[in-house]
């Protein structure tokens, strides 16, 4: 239940009213978590009058605002299309309207495309005060509140090439398996496990390709739960990271 509501104009006074040690006061960016019927109690700091909304090309990287809409991120042409299709297998086109790059991440689960795909770009988000800096990868299995900290920023890198593949029940079911690998012009490959769990799983990061299947077998290893067992999740991610490291070779 949300016992305040605040709309700060300035970045100072939102850190303020979220250090407060009571009532607990949570970050809003499109209200479709917070907003939701639940028996905790707590204040809310609206961020949409706080400018963090942009996008913009810095270099060979793209500096989305943590309160950018899934919508808004998937319309920009800087993205790369597998992301694009990520953010559309995510969320009904309502809900990317409303939902925020931050708040999204913030609540991913490990059948998130979106996540699955920024993990494996090696995503980095940026936290007031004093703009410290976290891998998503190192962040999201072991994410806590912190309070008075704020998610101001997400980026990611322009040069690298991204390939998503996944499986689900039905084309409108999240998937049970989820596969995204990233490559740079220097050959690091990155590649993201999902489909279960509380986070995805980065199953590789190395100088080369080499090696992903095996990874991904791994990181399906302990995968069983109610939608798939992890010899299915093993069979097909090793199948479909095969397909995305072909993809991102010949991009």
């Amino acid at each position: 239940m949300i016992l305040e509501y605040h709309r700060p104009v300035q970045i100072q006074a939102a850190l303020e009213l979220l250090a407060r040690e009571q009532p607990l006061t949570l970050p809003l960016g499109g209200g479709t978590i917070l907003s939701r019927p639940s028996a905790d109690s707590y204040a809310v700091v609206d961020l949409q009058a706080l400018g963090l909304d942009r996008i913009e090309r810095q270099g060979n990287l793209l500096v989305i605002g943590a309160t950018v809409t899934l919508q808004s991120l998937a319309d920009s042409s800087e993205i790369h299309p597998a992301l694009r299709e990520c953010l559309r297998h995510e969320a009904a086109f309502n809900l990317r309207q409303a939902g925020t790059v931050a708040g999204t991440l913030a609540a991913a689960d490990g059948r998130s495309p979106f996540a699955v795909a920024m993990m494996a770009l090696d995503a980095r988000l940026t936290w007031l005060p004093g703009d410290e800096e976290t891998n998503l990868g190192d962040w999201l299995p072991i994410r806590t509140y912190q309070r008075g900290k704020l998610i101001t920023r997400i980026s990611i890198p322009l040069n690298a090439r991204l390939a998503y593949e996944a499986a689900a029940r039905t084309p409108e079911d999240r998937p049970v398996v989820s596969i995204a690998a990233a490559r740079w012009p220097s050959g690091r490959t990155r590649v993201a496990a999902g489909g279960y769990g509380k986070s995805p799983v980065l199953a590789m990061d190395g100088p080369e390709a080499a090696g992903a299947q095996t990874a991904i077998w791994n990181a399906y290893s302990q995968s069983d739960d109610a939608w798939a067992s992890a010899e299915y999740r093993q069979a097909a991610g090793t199948a479909l990271v095969k397909r995305c490291i072909k993809q991102t070779e010949e991009l």
